[in-house]
């Protein structure tokens, strides 16, 4: 299930443009593609799908099967809400696996087939690690967030596995990507799964690392004690899950989207579906694991309270940085200066 709505490019591009010309590909290229697309939806020229589309398509022809992959991502962007945006994700992870000979580290791809509602849901992992690592080595378990997916974050999970010499285990959250659950309560209990099959894969250490809505993910493995530690990168934990919330850069689609709605959702819909998921149960505990918490104080998307709440809390590292945004993403190499060495520590047993 999926739906369309109204949103407008020259919105997305200025709220993601230095995401995409810092993550590998030109400023021509972006820049050309910027002044071609004039409408989100259509796949035809002018349309955001097809304009990404043709970069990905020119990259791949020259053999440039990394840049492939991010301009196929951005076509893919920000939901697979129609046949366009899926064909582009396929050719995302077809580039993906042709890019794998010149990755800097390992690189395996399994399908993980994890208990789910009396039944099995597949999961495809991505598995990268450094060449000199231990073995077997502590896990590091990776994911973004709601638009930001596995291969989107190649760079900075491999740049993780060399720095932490963890074996980095990256998957989509649910709603996202190959998952195929839709994101509510009942599938965050798949992530207590995913972390228990990931003590398999290591040395049976697991620490998980979530970016965005990621971070609710590990933010809620952490608080219940089921990974041994955990990294939250601006994720929503109690405010962001409030009634009365606000919606910027198309935000409320994208996640009625990763919710299973087929259709644009009535705002009592989405606000009864996102108080379902508040942590403030697991916050009164006050139990679980080491946590560090990191954001930028200029979050459009999470309310700084839902950093500042972890405050005094037990084993409990909490940095909101200034004059940076949504997961800090303009500062960071300062924040991973934060985030690396605190893995390093507690990766170990």
């Amino acid at each position: 299930m999926a739906f369309q709505w109204k949103l407008d490019p020259a919105e997305l591009f200025v709220e993601r443009y230095p995401q995409m010309v810092n993550t590998g590909l030109p400023v021509a290229d972006v820049d050309a593609v910027r002044a071609a697309i004039t409408a989100m939806w259509p796949d035809e020229p002018g349309g955001w799908v097809h304009e990404w589309s043709r970069l990905g398509a020119r990259y791949a022809e020259a053999g440039r099967h990394d840049a492939a992959v991010s301009a196929y991502g951005w076509a893919r962007f920000p939901t697979l809400a129609d046949d366009a945006k899926h064909v582009a994700f396929q050719r995302q992870l077809e580039q993906y696996q042709l890019a794998a000979a010149e990755f800097p580290v390992s690189f395996e791809r399994r399908v993980l087939h994890l208990p789910h509602a009396g039944s099995t849901t597949p999961v495809p992992v991505h598995l990268l690690g450094a060449h000199d690592r231990p073995d077997p080595a502590p896990v590091l378990l990776v994911s973004g967030g709601v638009d930001s997916w596995k291969m989107d974050l190649h760079n900075l999970f491999a740049s993780l596995a060399v720095r932490t010499g963890a074996l980095v285990v990256a998957f989509d959250i649910p709603g996202t990507g190959e998952s195929q659950l839709p994101l509510d309560v009942t599938s965050a209990e798949l992530v207590d799964e995913l972390v228990a099959a990931a003590r398999e894969l290591g040395n049976g250490r697991v620490v998980h690392f979530g970016i965005s809505m990621g971070g609710y993910f590990s933010a809620r493995t952490g608080l219940s004690g089921h990974a041994d530690a955990a990294v939250v990168l601006g994720g929503p934990v109690e405010a962001a899950f409030a009634p009365d919330r606000g919606w910027a850069f198309g935000m409320a689609g994208i996640v009625g989207n990763a919710m299973g709605f087929d259709a644009v959702p009535e705002p009592a819909e989405m606000s009864e579906r996102m108080a379902a998921m508040t942590l403030r149960p697991l916050l009164d505990l006050d139990t679980g694991s080491p946590m560090l918490i990191v954001n930028g104080a200029d979050d459009v998307h999470i309310p700084a309270t839902d950093t500042l709440v972890f405050e005094g809390r037990r084993a409990t590292e909490v940095h909101l940085m200034p004059d940076t945004g949504h997961c800090a993403i303009s500062k960071l190499p300062a924040a991973l200066d934060i985030i690396v060495p605190w893995l390093q520590r507690n990766l170990r047993d």
